[in-house]
């Protein structure tokens, strides 16, 4: 039976984001299919914790390498991190593949296509791309030293454009990204547009009256904005904060803040230096607790940078979605979360740095419940037409069974 090989840093039981898609899709199709993941040993949460090198779990042979252990908190100790999964994983590749067999590779790390493109083609294999994000794009709009001009960002370009264009098939997120890679030359035929997901059975819309998160954190009777996630240099926070600002006087708004990630000293800096004592930060929930965590606010706030649209779609709107709330968008209204949020009229988009429309937006929204749960049913109901984790898996099943 031919394999079907995986290759991502993460993978259970590590909760980040892509690991979780990457655990939903692999124990889905672990029933029929003869399931490999090439991973590394560490947790997302925990660069210090090691996993087992080998594993079975649900028929999946689970493969982890070894890496350093640096963490994500300096760029320097990132990249070392990724070189030695770059090697580690080509080498358990070239050991791993044989003629036939679907290599899928994502996009953690940055540019991993590359080193499966040249194996995949040595060892006869098919290759699949799943793109999480378009590097080394993303680091060059983040101002990532090396990455704005010159000859280094352009050969990794060259190379990435060749993994892409030699795969079958390249799984992006939306149309914004469909039509990057069209514009790099990738052919159309090429590229298969399956949104990320969440278990809809798992993430229900709970009313805030049940939901006894919100009475342990002191919520329960306050209009709650939320900001559930990954606190990354790729969101755009200084115009929530000012809007913060403008509405400290209001005790019946709390902004609260779940999550962690590169932005989140700042932003408990600016807070204390703002004053601002209408936010409250909580650390990540666990999995199998979402449905509470993510039904405490009454809105959540989404933000992504304008000029990183295409490149990312931030997916924690498919979990707001699930559970029945409404989003606030801050970035480019036309980009690919703010098209959903207006066609199906499940939230609003504000635009960078113009925290008085977000600071009224969310007066209007604290002071009308029944627009505001309006938007929230439209969400809950879009989420389960389009983004249900059994929809997007067989969009995944339809891309396998070409191959």
């Amino acid at each position: 039976m031919k394999k079907i090989i995986f290759i991502n840093r993460y993978f259970y039981p590590d909760q980040s984001a892509t690991s979780q898609l990457l655990t939903d899709l692999a124990f889905d199709l672990s029933e029929d299919k003869n399931i490999h993941i090439i991973t590394s040993a560490q947790r997302y949460d925990d660069p210090k914790q090691k996993l087992p090198p080998f594993e079975i779990k649900n028929s999946i042979k689970i493969h982890r390498l070894w890496t350093t252990r640096f963490g994500r908190q300096r760029l320097l100790g990132r990249a070392v991190d990724y070189l030695s999964f770059y090697f580690s994983a080509a080498w358990r590749l070239w050991r791993l593949t044989s003629k036939g067999d679907v290599v899928i590779a994502k996009t953690d790390p940055p540019l991993i296509s590359v080193v499966a493109a040249v194996i995949v083609k040595l060892r006869g294999a098919t290759l699949v791309n799943w793109l999480q994000d378009v590097y080394p794009e993303i680091a060059t709009s983040l101002g990532v030293v090396g990455m704005r001009r010159g000859p280094l960002l352009n050969i990794l370009q060259w190379l990435r454009n060749r993994s892409l264009r030699s795969a079958l098939t390249n799984v992006v997120l939306g149309d914004l990204m469909a039509k990057r890679l069209e514009q790099l030359g990738i052919a159309s035929h090429k590229i298969r547009i399956i949104p990320n997901w969440v278990d809809g059975d798992h993430i229900q819309a709970i009313a805030k009256a049940n939901n006894p998160l919100a009475v342990k954190w002191g919520v329960s009777k306050q209009f709650v904005v939320g900001y559930s996630g990954n606190m990354g240099r790729a969101h755009e926070f200084a115009t929530i904060l000012e809007a913060a600002e403008k509405l400290v006087k209001d005790k019946q708004i709390i902004f609260l803040f779940i999550g962690d990630g590169p932005m989140r000293t700042w932003i408990r800096h600016e807070v204390q230096k703002r004053s601002l004592t209408n936010v409250i930060f909580r650390p990540y929930q666990p999995r199998e607790e979402l449905s509470q965590s993510l039904t405490v606010p009454d809105i959540h706030l989404i933000s992504l940078r304008s000029d990183l649209e295409g490149l990312i779609v931030p997916s924690k709107f498919y979990g707001i979605a699930a559970a029945g709330r409404p989003s606030l968008y801050i970035g480019n209204k036309t980009g690919e979360i703010p098209r959903i949020l207006q066609n199906y009229d499940c939230g609003l988009t504000i635009s960078e740095q113009d925290s008085d429309e977000l600071a009224n937006h969310i007066k209007l929204l604290a002071s009308n419940s029944q627009f505001c749960q309006k938007m929230g049913n439209n969400a809950r109901n879009t989420f389960e037409k389009l983004y249900d984790k059994t929809i997007a898996l067989s969009l995944w099943r339809q891309v396998l069974d070409k191959i």
